[in-house]
């Protein structure tokens, strides 16, 4: 089973502890442990929003701004690949070829944002889509996806599951709204219908749901399914 775990960055070290850092790498370490071959994408999160917005002070350009975000989920991503050891490719895959080869090699491939103006979400649909994944996951600080930005809005609803086309939709009236924030981008969820990959959007902050979702398809979060599949999931691993 192939699997692209996506991390935000908030997720992963919101305030660079060592110990959430060590727990995402040990639920990646049980993933592999139980035969999958794992693609991580992790995000720049507030650090990035910091490093951004000095830089947009100094009079930093929005490309220029944007490869200064590249570098932080870069150096997320060398966190990661420190607390998976030799588990993990050595240092990040700067495209979807280092990563593939990473895989092949059956080391778990680490990426961070590859270029200018796309966002880790959309990196991590892109490498799914790469690397003809069962499954991807996005580990995120909000459990799902809601009809509005459940931040802003007590009144969001919450969607168990729905397919690529609503996703599409929804990201697309969320993101037209100034200051929302979706749990992902527009991009990634049309590149997540174009490549009919399925997705589970949750909570990430305890990884402890990641391996649950991947292993044992048990999550409270937003289930994608393509379109023309059974609503069932009949790839975990437990089941293979």
């Amino acid at each position: 089973m192939r699997v692209v775990v996506s991390i935000g960055g908030s997720v992963l070290a919101p305030d660079l502890a060592s110990e959430r850092v060590d727990a995402h790498a040990d639920a990646i370490d049980r993933l592999t442990d139980a035969g999958c071959e794992v693609g991580a994408v992790v995000g720049g999160g507030g650090v990035a929003r910091d490093y951004i917005g000095t830089a947009r002070e100094l009079g930093a350009n929005e490309i220029e701004l944007d490869d200064i975000g590249v570098d932080v989920t870069r150096l997320n991503a060398r966190l990661l690949i420190a607390a998976l050891g030799g588990a993990a490719a050595p240092s990040p895959a700067r495209n979807y070829e280092e990563a593939g080869e990473a895989i092949r090699r059956g080391d778990v491939a680490v990426m961070g944002g590859v270029v200018a103006g796309q966002t880790t979400d959309a990196v991590s649909a892109a490498l799914a889509e790469y690397m003809d994944a069962d499954l991807l996951l996005y580990a995120t600080s909000v459990n799902g996806v809601f009809s509005a930005d459940p931040n802003e809005d007590d009144d969001a609803e919450h969607f168990a599951e729905m397919n690529a086309g609503d996703l599409v939709d929804i990201i697309a009236d969320i993101e037209m709204n100034a200051g929302s924030s979706a749990p992902v981008d527009l991009l990634a969820a049309k590149l997540i219908e174009r490549s009919g990959v399925r997705t589970i959007v949750l909570d990430g902050t305890d990884p402890q749901r990641i391996v649950d979702a991947v292993l044992y398809g048990e999550h409270d979060g937003t289930d994608i399914i393509p379109d023309g599949t059974d609503d069932q999931m009949t790839y975990w691993v437990d089941d293979e």
